[in-house]
């Protein structure tokens, strides 16, 4: 229950719980791909402590913050949940690296989405074939590229149904809910970085930059996705 929240939370906060449920229930074998960020921590909490059977998972591309890998241990020390780690294949990785450079994606558009494509589309295509459906954290305020985002869609890139429960939520609400219920959360968000993804892709914001400039901030705003979520 939620007592220290506005009403108007309160209802989304309720309206949530009753959307997992209901995608629960209708996709048998659905999964929740999480960042580990505040909002996938949110949905996680909702997931778990409701007993829904949607499986979570992370992609761990092998070059995430030491306090985001932390969380798939506190997690489990909270709800007794062991989130499945998604990793890339090792052998496609250090082939690119040999022959581009650990840090290739600095150099231009190209080798950085390739560089996404093998630690993070690959594996997630792998975990998602044969699913009926998954759902993410995404937020239609996050960036540019989500001001669009619908609440349900039909995914073409990987074939299956795909649910953004959290889609017209704020920033402000998720952090009410998340202090509320006291849902364990990344260490870093307190340290400027409202979006969290690969380390060398990552770095705090300054004041008055969208939330989104953290990330792949050498690039034009229109190109900051990584090619897991295409409209």
């Amino acid at each position: 229950m939620l007592t220290s929240v506005n009403t108007a939370t309160s209802g989304q906060w309720a309206v949530l719980q009753e959307n997992l449920a209901g995608i629960a229930g209708k996709h048998p074998g659905v999964v929740f791909a999480s960042s580990l960020g505040v909002e996938d921590m949110l949905m996680a909490h909702a997931i778990f402590d409701a007993g829904l059977p949607i499986e979570v998972f992370t992609l761990d591309t092998g070059r995430l913050h030491p306090e985001t890998l932390a969380l798939v241990d506190h997690i489990h020390d909270r709800y007794g949940v062991t989130v499945n780690m998604v990793q890339p294949d090792p052998v496609a990785v250090k082939r690119h690296v040999d022959e581009h450079g650990a840090f290739a994606f600095y150099e231009s558009i190209e080798l950085r989405k390739a560089c996404c494509g093998l630690r993070k589309v690959e594996p997630l295509r792998r975990i998602l074939q044969g699913r009926p459906a998954w759902v993410t954290g995404q937020r239609r305020e996050q960036s540019l590229t989500r001001t669009e985002l619908t609440e349900t869609e039909f995914d073409a890139v990987f074939g299956l149904h795909k649910y953004n429960p959290l889609a017209n939520w704020t920033l402000e609400q998720v952090w009410e809910v998340v202090h509320a219920l006291d849902i364990p959360y990344n260490p870093l968000h307190d340290q400027g970085y409202p979006s969290i993804g690969c380390e060398p892709c990552t770095r705090a914001i300054r004041a008055g930059e969208d939330i989104r400039s953290g990330r792949w901030w050498w690039e034009q705003k229109l190109s900051r996705e990584c090619g897991l979520h295409v409209s």
